[in-house]
């Protein structure tokens, strides 16, 4: 009896939870690798059983479609169509031949110095994305956490990040983290967001092309006033205070510009600052693998096909534009993948309700994105001596020494002569923060791993793979 093909899907989000289940049902045999301990991704991040959560389903919405995906993995597995390993870090992808297997590496458990390599014939790139937080002075002092990191404290262990919040940046996501907090008893002392209703006016058709997502929107505006939550429009935080610890924040309104207003500087006390700009797309497996990028995203055609051979991506790594967005793509990668490994050309008509979808949420996340944008100038507020690059210590002044006095052309010079992003997270946190301060685009690192590798595993690696 043959053996079905195999296919590796990286990432449990949304998007990955739907490819899996499409090409599952496909006749493919799935290996369903993931960092977390359940299923979900961040959007779907369930608390951990062991704390006995009674009510989950009031820390989401779409709660159903949370529900089908997890019935539908249960019932894969049970049938062996889909093996599902949590815990495993992947670090490197990789085609053992032009034609041959790919080779999925991962660490596998907490401590992450055990290797694994998982075998199969194609993968599907599911890795969602990573929150852009842009420096100001005071950013690391504890109590300052991104606002998917609180997000991410409630929905996964149950537990508020601080007891007065405000919440700040720009994006979408800053409204679910706030009504979230506010729900759970957090008093959340304002809501800062550096977009302005002007900037939803002015892409008013794009947006109301999507009526859910409007009320979707709507319906957390409306939980904010009934929280007493103060939505401050086009302001910004401009320092964080505190000594141990985060004591207050000082934000300050914008004009049309992006400059600061005189005069319009306020402080506000709290112990917790939840800040984002925005997401970016995690790319570095898609790098490793040779993808050609589309500015910070992954680039793929109609099928969620990349240019390398038995490589598809879906979701947030091949352009934000959340949830409903990552299923559909991830839902046509799989049917896709399943048809192509199975040797027969895929029937577009199977996933024409998923393009329709896919079509109008690009266009809908496309006017998000500009309206959501970084607020103009940030880069000129940050002092010279804000840390800008923790692992390193690089300030902000360094950078621009490294940009201006130096010379450093791009993104990869920048590294060379001030050292930042060269720490432990080799740029995944600061890179956009230090593209910005040196005026200069920011491009994929192209890096070997896309995680710290004990060289216990990378010894231990067969020589022929």
């Amino acid at each position: 009896m043959t053996e079905p093909p195999r296919l590796a899907v990286i990432g449990a989000g949304p998007a990955g939870l739907a490819g899996a289940l499409a090409a599952a049902a496909g006749g493919v045999r799935v290996t369903l690798v993931d960092a977390a301990e359940q299923a979900g991704g961040q959007f779907y991040r369930q608390p951990a059983a062991a704390l006995g959560a009674r009510r989950p389903q009031a820390l989401h919405h779409q709660w159903r479609t949370w529900e089908r995906l997890r019935d539908g993995l249960a019932r894969h597995r049970t049938a062996g169509r889909i093996t599902h390993l949590t815990d495993h870090h992947v670090w490197c992808v990789r085609r053992e031949s032009a034609s041959g297997p790919i080779s999925v590496h991962a660490l596998l458990g907490p401590a992450q110095e055990e290797g694994v390599t998982v075998r199969a014939d194609a993968v599907l790139l599911a890795t969602g994305g990573y929150e852009r937080v842009l420096p100001f002075p005071g950013w690391t002092l504890p109590g300052v956490v991104t606002a998917g990191g609180a997000q991410a404290m409630l929905k996964g262990g149950l537990v508020l990040p601080g007891r007065t919040v405000v919440v700040a940046g720009t994006g979408p996501l800053l409204l679910p983290v706030a009504t979230g907090l506010a729900a759970a008893g957090a008093r959340v002392a304002a809501l800062v967001e550096s977009a302005g209703p002007a900037a939803l006016l002015r892409r008013a058709p794009a947006l109301a092309a999507q009526p859910g997502k409007l009320a979707e929107g709507a319906g957390y505006a409306a939980r904010l006033l009934r929280h007493g939550v103060r939505a401050l429009t086009r302001h910004t935080v401009v320092a964080a205070h505190g000594t141990d610890r985060l004591e207050a924040v000082t934000v300050a309104a914008l004009d049309r510009d992006g400059r600061l207003r005189p005069g319009s500087a306020r402080r506000i006390p709290c112990d917790t600052l939840a800040v984002g700009h925005g997401m970016l797309p995690h790319t570095d497996l898609a790098e490793t693998l040779g993808c050609t990028l589309t500015g910070t995203a992954v680039r793929v055609d109609a099928e969620q096909r990349t240019d390398v051979p038995g490589v598809w991506a879906a979701g947030e790594a091949t352009g934000v534009g959340g949830a409903a967005l990552a299923l559909a793509e991830g839902h046509i990668a799989g049917r896709s993948a399943a048809a192509r490994l199975h040797g027969t050309a895929p029937d577009p008509r199977r996933w024409a309700a998923a393009a329709r979808t896919r079509t109008r949420l690009r266009d809908f996340a496309a006017a998000l994105e500009a309206v959501y944008a970084p607020p103009a100038g940030w880069a000129d507020r940050v002092p010279d001596d804000t840390v800008v690059c923790r692992c390193e210590e690089v300030t902000a002044g360094r950078v621009r020494e490294s940009a201006g006095l130096l010379g450093a052309p791009d993104l990869r010079s920048v590294k060379l002569l001030s050292r930042a992003g060269m720490g432990w997270c080799q740029g995944r946190v600061c890179a956009p923060a230090v593209a910005g301060l040196a005026g200069c685009p920011l491009t994929a690192g192209r890096r070997p791993f896309a995680r710290p590798v004990p060289l216990g595993v990378l010894a231990a690696l067969p020589d022929t793979d």
